[in-house]
């Protein structure tokens, strides 16, 4: 079986595939020219009618900044925790601080 038949079949991916694109502000054909692909395979992977390779699934988590989890609808409220975690780990001391107070008023409020 070659490479182009063989991938990932997971519901929903193609129109998750189509929202990241879109999200990046590319085109089909933008992106098949950066992924060195023809633009009808973008085509195919976004209605769902061809499987996407891991490898391929890689690459388009690379070039939308989105992640795996997220294109694959398998993102957990465990994956947000660690996203924010290091957004929150490159604020400097006194942005974390108002940053921990927010978060602690919104724990609060949730607690009401």
């Amino acid at each position: 079986m070659t490479e182009s038949r063989k991938g990932l079949d997971l519901p929903g991916l193609g129109e998750r595939l189509r929202q990241a694109r879109d999200a990046a502000g590319l085109s089909q054909g933008q992106v098949a020219r950066l992924l060195k692909m023809h633009r009808p395979t973008i085509t195919e992977m976004e209605s769902g009618n061809r499987k996407v390779t891991a490898g391929e699934l890689a690459r388009f988590s690379e070039l939308y900044k989105v992640s795996l989890e997220w294109l694959t609808g398998t993102e957990t409220h465990n994956s947000k925790v660690k996203m924010a975690a290091r957004k929150l780990s490159a604020l400097k001391d006194r942005d974390l601080e108002t940053a921990m107070r927010i978060i602690d008023s919104l724990w609060q409020g949730s607690k009401s």
